[in-house]
């Protein structure tokens, strides 16, 4: 199946994809095999451009191709907020199935111009491969932070967004309606449905994603799920997990040398996460 027919029932079931990050072999397994576990019909795995140069664009394919085999379960590589058309052109060159064209901190017009070219790109490729653009400006860093000041001049505009998707014709489209990326620790980070119902309401035909969805409270990722978003997009809390266990595991075992059992922990932590962000996903 496409990607954008595992979208299509997703959004049918008011239910989404997840979408989750790696940079290394075995946070790529852990994710996979967590979400399978929590009865996924299918995960979105993703590289930014610097977890993409760490691990190879074409060692992250191979990886992904190998494991969609093994397990016998669909997985989608995703080019994660590439950030200019001759990024985006070689990862799809290179075998990714989706790319985020993210050129929204240009002008509209410079904007709309980037991703027209991604999808003219995708769309000549010979391969089901599907484009992502954003609209709107979505603050932070996928890191923890104390605050991340959020204001509605932000937000995607819904005329605005109606525009985009008749000139561009992407599959999917990234939103800001109170989402940051990365996690804040001294603010309550609070989502804006009624905005991004409006957003629906002025151009119904993409299938919507929520970025910077670490740090968010469940209800409010149900809440925006209901409403319309069919991907939801995971990282930091990813990270933060890994960390957390690679550092208990160093601390307690100092002379260990062998990578795969220090790595263990911090890869059954990133496991648990997927699981759990999963079944929240599909109301399981």
């Amino acid at each position: 199946m496409h990607l954008n027919d595992y979208m299509r029932e997703a959004r049918g079931r008011q239910q989404a994809i997840g979408h989750f990050n790696f940079a290394t072999a075995d946070v790529l397994r852990a994710i996979v095999v967590g979400a399978r576990r929590a009865g996924a019909s299918c995960v979105m795995v993703g590289t930014s451009e610097k977890e993409a140069d760490f691990i190879g664009i074409t060692e992250a394919v191979a990886l992904v191709r190998a494991l969609e085999k093994e397990l016998s379960f669909p997985i989608f590589l995703n080019a994660d907020h590439f950030k200019s058309v001759e990024r985006c052109t070689m990862a799809i060159d290179a075998g990714y199935d989706s790319v985020i064209i993210d050129t929204s901190r240009l002008s509209y017009e410079e904007n709309v111009a980037a991703v027209q070219a991604v999808v003219a790109h995708a769309r000549a490729c010979g391969r089901p491969v599907t484009v992502e653009g954003e609209l709107g400006y979505l603050k932070g860093a996928s890191q923890v932070q104390e605050e991340i000041s959020i204001s509605v001049e932000d937000y995607t505009q819904p005329a605005q967004a109606a525009d985009f998707i008749t000139k561009t014709g992407v599959d999917r489209l990234a939103v800001v309606f109170g989402n940051i990326h990365g996690i804040v620790t001294k603010q309550e980070e609070k989502l804006d449905i009624e905005h991004f119902s409006r957003i629906i309401a002025a151009a119904p035909q993409p299938f919507y994603v929520l970025h910077g969805a670490s740090g968010l409270p469940d209800e409010q990722i149900k809440a925006a799920i209901a409403a319309g978003v069919s991907n939801v997009h995971f990282n930091t809390e990813l990270r933060v997990a890994y960390q957390k266990e690679l550092k208990e595991e160093l601390a307690e075992n100092p002379d260990e040398t062998t990578p795969y059992k220090y790595l263990a922990d911090a890869a059954a932590a990133v496991e648990e996460i997927v699981e759990r962000k999963t079944r929240i996903f599909t109301n399981s």
